[in-house]
């Protein structure tokens, strides 16, 4: 694929995700449960799992119910209604162990109830993000964009020194450090620009935060890293032409809302 092609589609995704994020509400929140599901189906393509049998349909039904917070649609449901929902479903994917005992273990259902908690988490934190505020959700996106951008110009001019080769080999420590670098730039310019994005924090306690919220995403795009390899692929799907599938696309957003989140950021 051409570079003018890859960078069409990916500039119309950005633009349909940005107009979902602006909406908000029922329909951010839908499609975060449909990119949640296609992660988790991914994952089950990955392992060479049918995404459409009983233990697939499953798993992304358990990824969705986990992100959509259910309970603000149905007064009649408890305050964990998503939760809740997400362990029934669990419940009864493992119910595939007494089912066919013989040939589905408990063994065989930990991977497509660990795919669904790893993505269903991360987009659960997506949603309480956009809920919290838009600026939540543009400061996470900004550090994962700087994070990203920084490691790569910085580790292509000066990267020597591997990070972890056998889970990436072309990232380098000196890339990381620069990743860590430009996210701490561009989220303090942000800050400047909107200090409410840092609240309850104090601008000084935040920066250090940042450092801890790259090193995530750069944790994130690892672990992703280390499932594909694992797996022998290139990239997780075709959602996106030339850009891989979702996981590719937010393996470190997975990462850094949730741990936003336990900072209270949202």
């Amino acid at each position: 694929m051409q570079q003018r092609e890859r960078i069409i589609y990916g500039t119309a995704a950005a633009a349909v995700f940005l107009v979902f994020l602006l909406l908000g509400g029922v329909f951010f929140q839908l499609l975060a449960g449909i990119l949640a599901m296609l992660g988790v189906a991914e994952l089950l393509r990955m392992k060479g799992l049918e995404v459409y049998s009983f233990e697939g349909v499953l798993a992304m039904l358990a990824a969705f119910f986990l992100t959509v917070p259910l309970q603000n649609y149905f007064s009649s449901l408890p305050l964990d209604a998503s939760l809740t929902a997400y362990g029934l479903t669990i419940f009864l994917l493992l119910g595939g162990t007494v089912l066919d005992s013989r040939s589905y273990s408990f063994e065989d259902a930990a991977y497509p109830i660990a795919a669904s908690f790893y993505v269903g988490i991360g987009f659960q934190n997506l949603v309480v993000a956009q809920m919290a505020g838009l600026n939540k959700v543009l400061l996470a996106i900004f550090i994962v964009w700087a994070t990203d951008t920084g490691a790569y110009f910085v580790g292509r001019q000066i990267g020597h020194r591997p990070l972890l080769p056998h889970v990436s080999p072309n990232k380098t420590i000196e890339g990381s450090l620069g990743g860590i670098a430009l996210a701490f730039i561009v989220a303090f310019i942000f800050m400047l620009i909107d200090p409410s994005v840092y609240a309850p924090h104090n601008i000084f306690v935040m920066l250090l935060l940042v450092i801890l919220f790259s090193l995530f995403a750069q944790f994130g795009d690892l672990v992703e890293s280390a499932i594909k390899r694992h797996f022998g692929v290139k990239d997780s799907g075709v959602f996106i032409p030339g850009h891989g599938g979702v996981l590719d696309r937010f393996d470190s957003m997975i990462f850094v809302l949730p741990i936003m989140d336990f900072f209270g950021l949202f």
